[in-house]
């Protein structure tokens, strides 16, 4: 076999032809490395090109040769120029130390994140409560229905013994003005016999005067005063007989007539509502 310097004397020609000047020692190296390469001479006669320069790089046009083994020969510079933003004005102070750990700022970014949750939170119930506020208040009753949500009688207007009808709140009320006898027999009654059991003067605030709303608690119909077999109330659509205190003693309706809140102003005058 040639010896490495027969082998780099073969080869020199093809370095000689080079463009780039290349100083001995660097061809020696060069000339060791290409015909070490899968152990084949090259042919002087054949033009040469090589495409794996020693850099790694593959150059496509003529012979290239780097010109150091080291340091490839093109050098990329950084984009220096540029401006880095800086966030730290954004920034926690705690989290500002770079040589601190994150466990030693933990503390302070928990409580961070409580301090704006409890912000959120009391924010949102606040808007929560304020919603539902103003949804109760558009469903209450206006100026012009509150005042007709009161109804004032005139007590000396009503014999005794006789019944009124009024309108409040869309529906009769009835005011009975009671004679003593009538007074008598309802305060005598045993309640074990009635459905609904409620003594008289519970559903009275002056004997003499008993005031109901004038509506069966059957099915809604208007009883018809000063009748039925208790001489009280007596719903003519399904029968039920109420007595002068409105309790039901007979019939389908399960409770007594409802007695409304009123009060009296004086004795000739009765607020209802």
């Amino acid at each position: 076999m040639m010896s490495m310097a027969a082998r780099a004397g073969s080869f020199s020609p093809y370095l000689q032809a080079t463009n780039f000047a290349v100083t001995a020692p660097l061809k020696a190296l060069v000339s060791a490395v290409v015909l070490k390469r899968d152990h084949v001479l090259l042919d002087p006669k054949k033009p040469f090109l090589c495409r794996d320069s020693l850099s790694g790089q593959s150059p496509r046009t003529g012979p290239a040769v780097s010109s150091s083994l080291n340091v490839s020969a093109g050098v990329r510079f950084a984009h220096t120029d540029i401006k880095i933003p800086d966030f730290s004005d954004y920034r926690r102070p705690e989290v500002m130390d770079p040589k601190k750990s994150s466990q030693e700022s933990g503390d302070a970014r928990k409580a961070f994140s409580y301090l704006i949750t409890g912000s959120t939170a009391v924010v949102g119930v606040y808007a929560a409560k304020t919603a539902v506020t103003q949804f109760i208040s558009s469903m209450s009753a206006s100026a012009d229905v509150l005042a007709l949500s009161k109804i004032e009688v005139k007590l000396s207007d009503i014999p005794e013994g006789k019944n009124m009808t009024f309108k409040w709140r869309g529906k009769p009320l009835f005011v009975r003005h009671r004679t003593e006898k009538e007074i008598a027999t309802e305060a005598d009654v045993d309640l074990s016999q009635l459905r609904d059991p409620q003594h008289d003067r519970d559903r009275v605030q002056n004997p003499s005067w008993m005031i109901v709303i004038g509506v069966c608690t059957h099915l809604g119909c208007v009883p018809i005063a000063n009748a039925g077999d208790f001489g009280g109330y007596y719903c003519p659509c399904h029968g039920s007989h109420y007595d002068s205190s409105g309790r039901i003693r007979k019939g389908p309706a399960p409770l007594n007539l409802e007695v409304p809140y009123y009060e009296f102003s004086d004795e000739e005058t009765v607020v209802v509502g």
